[in-house]
């Protein structure tokens, strides 16, 4: 066995080109988690929480990849979402009923506002993933 050379720029072990981390599973578990966060507004957001706790436990697998960036848009999408989906309707409820009742003829569209840009973030997300691309910010 030869003894490295201390002045040498090349590494002792190099990592051989071809040991390229396979995240076919990793993209598959979040094309799910994408279809899961699209179909939640339909399902009163519990199939949203439920890929909150299988991306959770799933982004592991994808930690240092450019998968990385999806797990953290979703989880920014599910959390800002809620918190703007209870300001959205605490001011539709609580203005609503100070106007007794007739607020909410304008109000709905805070709630509707949110539900937009939830699903936005969510089919942007998915085509970036789709795409092979990463998501910045």
């Amino acid at each position: 066995m030869t003894e490295p050379n201390p002045y040498s720029s090349a590494p002792v072990n190099p990592v051989p080109a071809n040991t390229e981390r396979d995240l076919s599973s990793a993209k598959s578990t979040l094309q799910i988690l994408y279809i899961m966060h699209g179909i939640a507004p339909f399902t009163l957001w519990t199939l949203a929480v439920v890929a909150m706790v299988i991306g959770a436990i799933q982004r592991d697998d994808a930690r240092g990849t450019w998968l990385d960036t999806h797990y953290s848009w979703l989880a920014r999408t599910f959390w800002y979402g809620l918190l703007w989906w209870v300001v959205a309707w605490g001011v539709f409820w609580v203005l609503g009923l100070l106007t007794l009742g007739i607020g909410m003829i304008v109000l709905w569209v805070f709630p509707v506002t949110v539900f937009i840009w939830y699903l936005y973030r969510v089919i942007y997300g998915w085509i970036k993933l789709n795409d092979n691309l990463t998501i910045s910010a």
